[in-house]
């Protein structure tokens, strides 16, 4: 598999092309970003801990019957995928009350959410990743109905999942985010990553965090807690 130019640079990975159309290649940086690119800094090791953590977790979930678009792990910070259409709406389940959450509704931090919660936001980094509801997504062209609930459904499959995942690894999944695209024959098919990144992890006990609020809040130790979780998880680093 030959890598071939970059395709797309986001704020932690680099998609580039291979030799092969339906093959795209996920490189994982050790760049860590908040607040739209205000506060960025490189954390030696994340690039390596995100791709084995991502591709544990993608592994778990086909496993589960979930369709991701893995298919194998190159080096240990690329990873080749298939190439899908992705849809620029980003899933978002909240087992608990954190992060926008709480500024929004003013809610209390850590209050369990049941049922839990389910919203949607347009990737768009200029826009700050608004909120938006099913109809928007609809009469704007990015999504159909059609493919919001199985979008939907597949979400909460994959909580169902992952909440037992980690709690059997003595942590609670707070929230995370998903994004999905169209494979060739039209099916819809988990893409781009699952780590620490793009979820909330806290300790069951403590509640300590394990995830890039701890980057976001300045509390340190964002790399050892990326490892603890994986380290928890039987995660080979």
């Amino acid at each position: 598999m030959e890598k071939r130019t970059e395709l797309y640079r986001g704020k932690a990975k680099t998609v580039y092309t291979t030799d092969d159309p339906e093959r795209l290649i996920l490189h994982f940086r050790n760049d860590t970003s908040a607040f739209d690119g205000e506060k960025v800094e490189q954390l030696d090791r994340k690039g390596m801990i995100n791709n084995k953590f991502n591709n544990f977790i993608m592994d778990k979930l086909e496993a589960a019957g979930v369709a991701t678009q893995i298919d194998k792990v190159l080096s240990d910070t690329e990873t080749l995928v298939k190439r899908l259409d992705m849809i620029p709406v980003e899933c978002v389940v909240r087992n608990y009350a954190a992060g926008s959450l709480v500024r929004r509704l003013g809610v209390e931090e850590g209050q369990e959410l049941s049922p839990a919660t389910f919203e949607l936001f347009l990737k768009n980094d200029a826009l700050h990743d608004p909120m938006i509801n099913e109809t928007h997504a609809v009469a704007f062209g990015w999504a159909t109905a059609e493919q919001l609930a199985q979008m939907k459904s597949l979400t909460f499959k994959v909580n169902d999942v992952l909440k037992q995942l980690f709690d059997d690894a003595g942590m609670l999944l707070v929230d995370f985010k998903l994004e999905f695209g169209v494979a060739a024959d039209g099916s819809i098919v988990l893409g781009d990553e699952f780590s620490p990144d793009g979820c909330r992890l806290w300790d069951k006990e403590t509640r300590k965090k394990l995830d890039k609020d701890r980057f976001r809040q300045g509390l340190g130790g964002v790399v050892e807690a990326y490892e603890e979780v994986a380290n928890r998880l039987g995660v080979a680093l």
